[in-house]
């Protein structure tokens, strides 16, 4: 996967932690695949509640490797509500905390949230090195409100989707170029545009190129220019090399 990866001229991969299990595999996979692989750690919404008492330390200490690029994936989603929302609120705002010590941009997740989100992040955005709300789904108002918060916006396969994206393909032109990021959220979001269709339904970095061409006939703008813009806009978020 890694070697398609690089043949589809992907040259830095980020993979995402969502709590201490897969943020320490991140780690371990990173410094056997380096410099290729980057990651982030963090405790996914879903998995607030079951985090340990002590994941604020683990996190921590995981968060000062050198492969570590930010603090995510974080977030609220009170569309599934897998933990209560009290519990997600404390271990986001905690994980937002953490990123303005460590001075690391921070992964967001947000869904159905009506802006509890954006509110937790203005609390902290004059701390907070740089956000990125990651696979943005939303609103107008939404996607207005994060610009206003200086925030990136990463858009997936979504975009790819004639079912579910229409609304996302036609805000994705509002969207400075400086804030803009493409990413895949592998191995979920495989872009409905594929062909020829894969058997399995498991997306990998490869296919980034498919969000690229939506992205870029979207916007009314070559792929080479959305390649050009994303990859240079996470070099600099993510401090890569």
């Amino acid at each position: 996967m890694l070697g398609r990866a690089i043949d589809a001229d992907v040259e830095r991969i980020i993979v995402t932690g969502t709590d201490l299990e897969s943020s320490e595999a991140a780690v371990v996979l990173c410094a056997k695949h380096a410099p290729h692989l980057y990651c982030t750690v963090g405790i996914h919404p879903h998995d607030a509640a079951a985090a340990i008492a002590e994941w604020p330390d683990r996190l921590q200490e995981l968060a000062r490797n050198r492969a570590v690029c930010a603090i995510g994936e974080t977030g609220l989603d009170f569309n599934r509500n897998y933990s209560p929302q009290p519990v997600q609120r404390t271990v986001f705002d905690a994980q937002l905390a953490l990123a303005v010590r460590l001075r690391l941009p921070v992964f967001v997740h947000d869904r159905d949230t009506e802006g509890a989100v954006a509110d937790a992040i203005a609390r902290h955005r004059n701390g907070l090195r740089d956000v990125v709300v990651h696979c943005f789904t939303g609103s107008d108002a939404d996607l207005q409100r994060y610009l206003d918060l200086d925030c990136h916006i990463g858009i997936t396969g979504w975009i790819c989707d004639e079912r579910r994206g229409a609304a996302l393909n036609q805000l994705v032109s509002r969207i400075p170029n400086e804030r803009l990021l493409i990413e895949t959220d592998a191995p979920f979001l495989l872009p409905r545009t594929l062909s020829p269709r894969p058997k399995s339904r498991r997306n990998e970095p490869a296919y980034l190129i498919w969000v690229a061409r939506a992205v870029a006939e979207a916007r009314g703008q070559t792929v080479d220019e959305i390649r050009a813009i994303t990859r240079a806009n996470a070099r600099r978020v993510f401090a890569l090399d």
